[in-house]
């Protein structure tokens, strides 16, 4: 029995060993590209190019951040994200939902076809829809009802919407905006396992859909809504893609981080500001840094309950 028992204890403790090395390699492997741009970004290049310096500078500078701190124009570009990208983000973690909640509990004639289009939004990729949506918004109008009144009065009515936030907010606030499709369909995983028993009960007690809806359904959410809240965030601030095609003046982090080696030469050549050589190679790993800086902070905040609402929402892959 004793020998038994030395038996299992050691095995146990060669499981925990196990884990735990394996654990520490992998979070390595995370976190190994956040300590190389730490590093990377407060080294001469001398020390870069040196073999002898490998993690700690000889002589740390936090030079390449001020410098990309100033590049990016960092609080107007983070106006400009925020208006543009964020809330569209989270407008579209509401209007989403209550498009999901229509899809998901009521019956209509047209849903397959809804479905079918839901799809659609899903699958398709939004570089094809770019050209239409620039064309759309650059002359706003609606079954052509605008311009012909405008040619009967011979002035332009449609509006120009480029390098402006409704760009952003109008697809969001329909629900075919950055990953539409993909949260309504997290959406509608969800509310079907809400047990339709409360919305009986709210109908008794007087309350229509809508009433239903903001007083049970989206108390009821709180998991899939922070959920969705995190990935709509998160997709929004890295998108540059759509940011590109639809603003010119206005820039975000992610359009001013596609071409960094080029937004800090015009900068420094508008600032009248000569580069130190031996550091500007920090630059763009300092601007990286700063650039997930934020989102980094949000997820801090709410991984646990992140985390726990994963398990609950039943996302996996």
């Amino acid at each position: 029995m004793k020998k038994d028992k030395v038996l299992r204890d050691a095995k146990k403790w060669t499981v925990s060993v196990l884990r735990a090395i394996f654990l520490l390699a992998f979070s390595f492997v995370l976190i190994y590209p956040i300590i190389f741009m730490i590093s990377n970004s407060i080294k001469t290049q001398t020390d870069t190019m040196s073999p002898v310096v490998h993690w700690i500078s000889r002589a740390p500078s936090f030079y390449s951040f001020e410098i990309a701190f100033k590049a990016l124009d960092f609080w107007e570009t983070l106006k400009n994200t925020v208006t543009f990208e964020i809330v569209s983000a989270v407008i579209e973690v509401f209007t989403c939902a209550f498009y999901a909640y229509g899809l998901s509990r009521f019956k209509m004639r047209l849903k397959p076809l809804m479905m079918g289009l839901l799809i659609l939004i899903i699958f398709i990729p939004d570089i094809i829809l770019v050209i239409p949506r620039i064309i759309n918004f650059r002359y706003l109008d609606l079954f052509g009802i605008l311009k012909t009144i405008g040619d009967a009065v011979g002035t332009e009515l449609r509006p120009n919407l480029i390098d402006t936030p409704w760009m952003f907010w109008l697809p969001s606030i329909f629900g075919v905006g950055l990953k539409g499709g993909v949260f309504m369909f997290i959406y509608m995983q969800f509310f079907k396992g809400l047990p339709v028993e409360l919305e009986e009960a709210a109908w008794i007690d007087g309350a229509g859909p809508y009433k239903t809806f903001f007083k049970i359904i989206i108390p009821s959410s709180g998991v899939v809504l922070l959920t969705v809240f995190i990935f709509s965030v998160l997709w929004h601030w890295n998108d540059w893609l759509l940011a590109m095609m639809y603003t010119s003046e206005k820039n975000t982090f992610a359009t001013l981080l596609y071409d960094i080696d080029q937004v800090v030469f015009n900068w420094s050549q508008v600032a009248g500001v000569k580069l130190d050589q031996e550091i500007s190679y920090g630059i763009p790993l300092a601007a990286c840094l700063i650039y997930i800086t934020p989102p980094l902070v949000m997820y801090l905040f709410l991984q646990k309950k992140f985390i726990q609402s994963i398990d609950r929402v039943g996302i996996v892959g």
